[in-house]
């Protein structure tokens, strides 16, 4: 499965059921408001790593999808 797909996944995934994903890979909280899951294991390791925004609007930004060596946590 590509990786556009599997993240396809977990976007809708968090706009069906928020943004804790402990169904997921690998899921944690990696502080506040900020969660992180594995795409896809093995070498290279995908992740993403997203942040709640606070608002009217309930939003979450993806601020980082690639592989886990360069990850910022």
């Amino acid at each position: 499965m590509q990786i556009q797909a599997i993240l396809d996944a977990l976007t809708l995934d968090i706009r069906r059921s928020g943004p804790v994903r402990g169904d997921w890979p690998n899921y944690s909280r990696l502080g506040d408001g900020v969660h992180h899951c594995h795409l896809k294991k093995g070498h290279p390791t995908y992740v993403a790593v997203w942040q709640e925004k606070d608002g009217k609007i309930r939003l979450v930004e993806f601020i980082y999808v690639g592989t886990h060596e360069k990850a910022p946590y």
